[in-house]
C-alpha cells in the first residue's frame, strides 16, 4: 500500500468520526480495515497491493494520534484559517484538514509540502472545486506559522 493509499484510507476513517461517537472510533477503524481487505477495489480503486498487516498498524496508529488532537488541531485549524470556524466547514473538508495539519504538525516523517500536496488531492477527489483554495489557504497559513515558530524556537 503506498503512503498516497494509507492517507486516502486515513482520511475515510477520520471522515467517519463526524457521524460516529468518539468511543466507537476504534470499532469503526477496525471495521474500516476489515472491509478494505476484502473488497479493496470498492474502497480504493487501483489500490497496488493488497493491505499488509503493517500498512493497517500505521493507519489504526495514525488515526487514533489524529483522534486524540482533534480538539487541538481544530484549534489551529482555526487560527491559521483567520477565524473560520471548524464547525462551518464541510464535514470532508474538515476531515482532510486535520489529516493534513497533523501531518504539518506533529508527523516529522512526512514533508509540510508533501501533506499540502496530498490534502489537495484529497479535495480534488472528494470535494467540490471550492474546496481546493479554500484548503490549500488554510495549510499554507498553517504551514507558514509553524515554520515561523521553529525558526524563532531555534533561535
Amino acid at each position: 500500500m503506498t503512503r498516497s493509499e494509507a492517507r486516502d484510507s486515513i482520511f475515510r476513517i477520520v471522515f467517519r468520526e463526524a457521524f460516529f461517537p468518539a468511543e466507537g472510533m476504534g470499532e469503526q477503524t477496525e471495521e474500516y480495515l476489515t472491509m478494505l481487505g476484502e473488497e479493496p477495489e470498492v474502497f480504493l480503486p487501483g489500490m497496488r497491493k493488497e493491505i499488509e498487516e503493517e500498512d493497517r498498524a500505521y493507519i489504526r496508529a495514525k488515526v487514533d494520534a489524529i483522534l486524540e488532537r482533534t480538539g487541538e488541531l481544530d484549534r489551529l485549524l482555526e487560527q491559521a484559517s483567520r477565524d473560520w470556524k471548524m464547525n462551518r466547514v464541510g464535514k470532508a473538508e474538515l476531515a482532510i484538514l486535520r489529516v493534513a495539519a497533523y501531518e504539518i504538525c506533529f508527523d516529522e516523517d512526512i514533508p509540510d509540502k508533501v501533506a499540502i500536496n496530498e490534502a489537495l488531492e484529497l479535495a480534488k477527489k472528494y470535494c467540490d472545486e471550492k474546496a481546493v483554495p479554500f484548503i490549500n489557504g488554510v495549510l499554507n497559513q498553517l504551514y507558514t506559522r509553524e515554520t515561523k515558530e521553529e525558526d524563532a524556537d531555534s533561535l
